[in-house]
C-alpha cells in the first residue's frame, strides 16, 4: 500500500453540523422548526437530495425539487465553513500516514466548489496530495472515475490505494476501481444502512485503525 484516499464528508471531516445548519435556516425560511441535529446527521452523506429528504419529504421527480435543492445550496454556501472538524483521531492518523512516508488524497462526491473552501479552513490543501470532487469526472462515485483520476494525479495504480468511505457508494467504487475498500463506522450512517453487507474489506470504528491495514 502507497496511499490512502478519504471520502470527506462523513469520512475524514465531520460537516454535518454545516450541511444540518442549512437544511434548518432553510426549513425556518420555509416557517418549519429547526430538527435536531440527531434527525440529520445520518442523511448528511447522502448530499442535497438525503437532506431535502428528510428536512422537506422532497424526492427528485418532485415538481419544486430543482429550485428547493438550489435554495439549499446557496443557503449551505454561506454557513460550510462555520465550524468543520476533523473527526476524533483523524489528525493523529493523518500524521501517521505521513510519517510512514505514505501519501492520502481526497475522493468526494460534493462539488469542488465545496470542497476546496473546506479543505482550504482545515489546513489540508498542502497535504493532501490529491482532491478529486464528484464534478470533476464525468461520473461521481459509484462510478469509480474519481478514483481512477486521483490514482493518476498520484502516479499510483487502484491496487496500491485504500479507500475509506463511509457510504455503500464508497464501496462500490473502490471495489470497481480494484481498491481495498473500508468503512467508516464513525460516519453518517443510517439506522437502514448495513454496512457489514457491502463486501468491503473491513469496516473500522476509529480512524486509526485505519493504520493496521497500512
Amino acid at each position: 500500500m502507497q496511499a490512502v484516499l478519504f471520502d470527506l464528508d462523513g469520512t475524514l471531516v465531520d460537516t454535518a453540523p454545516d450541511l444540518g445548519y442549512a437544511l434548518n435556516l432553510q426549513r425556518a425560511r420555509h416557517g418549519l422548526p429547526f430538527l435536531d441535529d440527531e434527525i440529520i446527521r445520518p442523511y448528511a452523506s447522502h448530499g442535497s437530495r438525503g437532506l431535502l429528504a428528510i428536512g422537506f419529504g422532497l424526492q427528485p421527480a418532485d415538481a419544486d425539487f430543482d429550485a428547493m435543492r438550489e435554495e439549499y445550496l446557496a443557503l449551505y454556501t454561506e454557513v460550510m465553513t462555520r465550524q468543520p472538524v476533523l473527526f476524533e483521531g483523524m489528525s493523529e492518523t493523518l500524521e501517521a500516514i505521513e510519517q510512514r512516508g505514505l501519501r492520502w488524497g481526497i475522493v468526494t462526491n460534493k462539488p469542488r466548489r465545496f470542497t476546496l473552501p473546506i479543505v482550504e479552513v482545515l489546513g489540508l490543501s498542502g497535504r493532501a496530495v490529491a482532491v478529486v470532487s464528484g464534478d470533476d469526472a464525468p461520473q461521481p462515485k459509484p462510478s469509480p472515475q474519481t478514483l481512477f483520476l486521483a490514482c493518476e494525479r498520484m502516479q499510483l495504480e487502484p491496487q496500491q490505494a485504500i479507500y475509506l468511505g463511509d457510504a455503500e457508494r464508497d464501496v462500490q467504487a473502490g471495489q470497481a476501481a480494484g481498491m481495498t475498500t473500508l468503512v467508516a463506522l464513525f460516519g453518517y450512517l443510517s439506522d437502514e444502512d448495513q454496512p457489514l453487507q457491502w463486501g468491503a474489506n473491513a469496516c473500522i470504528a476509529h480512524p486509526q485503525e485505519l493504520l493496521h491495514y497500512l
